[in-house]
């Protein structure tokens, strides 16, 4: 698929990057963990569960993505589903999607939701902010602080992933909605990365700020599905993981005012086996950390950082649907050096650091569960 000129410009507005290709596959092999990997059931009774974040108090806020937000104990009791959450669109990938505590929660109690809205033209990825009530029963004071724009029709690709910088900023990751070349359009919202303010206005240091033709809140482009964002702890540095077509799943490392690629160089192929774009490199747009073909449809990613797994510190874990697993993948400084498949046996869509150590995961099934992946 050739993109118009125009777009095909845009290309090379980004930061500079390799222009040829020198990423490496996801999948390169690593000595496995040292030691017992457990997997724990924790809760089941979830409605194809999307994401999950702790509370202050070790509770589980998590989002089924028919609509409903739940707290979940740590012995597995499923709450009541709270009252105040937004109406979505719940067909296909939509519905209620990730769920973010704002940095000051234990002040403030406010939470971020992202969702797919119907609307004029289709529909669209949506974020909300709300309070939490004391009693832990109900959202407060909802009121919706982006929309994705344009609403367009169709039911994949929403994305939305959320992120808080070391900045202060809110990041959120939009998919493309299967639209391809609004990816690389300056002045949509689909397949991008935004940097906010965390009431939704736009900080005036953005890469885009002040350009013309160019939405002042995007902080990177070319993205197609992306479904993980995590910041790198004791840094700065953000990393994404998105879907690629068939083959070519990606592990981004962001930088400001970046072009990713999609649709114009990929690692994948369409579904049909033809070429997608223009290859695998071009001048101005970023390469991924690595890549997966197969695809494994990754889910989200987070580095470990609890003092119990040793082995696992530092190692940056990848949730897989389509796979039914989690990859440990190790590194040196931003370079993946290696990984390891460990199997769950179900589609894995989230995956978190608890409080006590342990990788809390969702899965992404009717009867949806959290599971504790722990190393003994």
């Amino acid at each position: 698929m050739r993109l118009p000129l125009a777009l095909t410009l845009l290309a090379c507005l980004g930061s500079a990057h390799a222009q040829t290709p020198t990423a490496l596959r996801c999948d390169a092999s690593v000595a496995p963990s040292a030691g017992r990997v457990q997997l724990t059931e924790i809760a089941r009774g979830l409605e194809n569960p999307w994401a999950l974040t702790f509370l202050p108090d070790g509770r589980m806020l998590v989002s089924e993505r028919p609509g409903r937000l739940r707290i979940v104990t740590a012995d597995g009791k499923l709450s009541a589903p709270l009252a105040g959450a937004p109406a979505v669109m719940a067909r296909g990938q939509g519905g209620l999607l990730d769920v973010a505590l704002d940095p000051e929660f234990a002040r403030n109690r406010i939470v971020y939701l992202g969702y797919a809205e119907a609307g004029e033209g289709g529909a669209g990825t949506a974020i909300a902010r709300a309070r939490l009530d004391d009693a832990g029963l109900a959202l407060r004071e909802l009121r919706v602080i982006y929309r994705q724009t344009p609403k367009v029709s169709g039911n994949g690709h929403f994305g939305v992933r959320f992120a808080f910088g070391a900045d202060g900023k809110l990041y959120a990751a939009f998919g493309e909605r299967q639209k391809f070349e609004p990816a690389q359009d300056p002045q949509q919202s689909l397949g991008k990365v935004l940097r906010l303010n965390p009431d939704g206005s736009v900080p005036a240091d953005n890469p885009f700020a002040g350009r013309a033709g160019w939405l002042p809140e995007l902080y990177s482009l070319g993205h197609r599905n992306p479904q993980g964002l995590t910041r790198e702890p004791g840094s700065d540095r953000l990393w994404l993981v998105e879907h690629g077509a068939r083959g070519g799943d990606e592990i981004n490392l962001l930088s400001a005012g970046s072009n990713y690629g999609w649709p114009v160089i990929s690692y994948g192929v369409h579904y049909t086996g033809f070429k997608i774009g223009e290859g695998q490199s071009k001048p101005g747009m970023a390469q991924p950390q690595c890549y997966w073909d197969p695809s494994i449809a990754p889910g989200n990613l987070v580095f470990h950082t609890g003092d119990k797994a040793a082995g696992w510190r530092g190692n940056l874990f990848v949730a897989a649907l389509k796979d039914q697993a989690v990859h440990r993948l190790t590194l040196d400084g931003s370079r993946i050096t290696g990984a390891e498949r460990i199997p769950v046996g179900k589609r894995v869509r989230d995956i978190r650091v608890g409080p006590d150590g342990g990788l809390y995961l969702t899965t992404d099934e009717t009867d949806g569960q959290i599971l504790r992946l722990s190393l003994q």
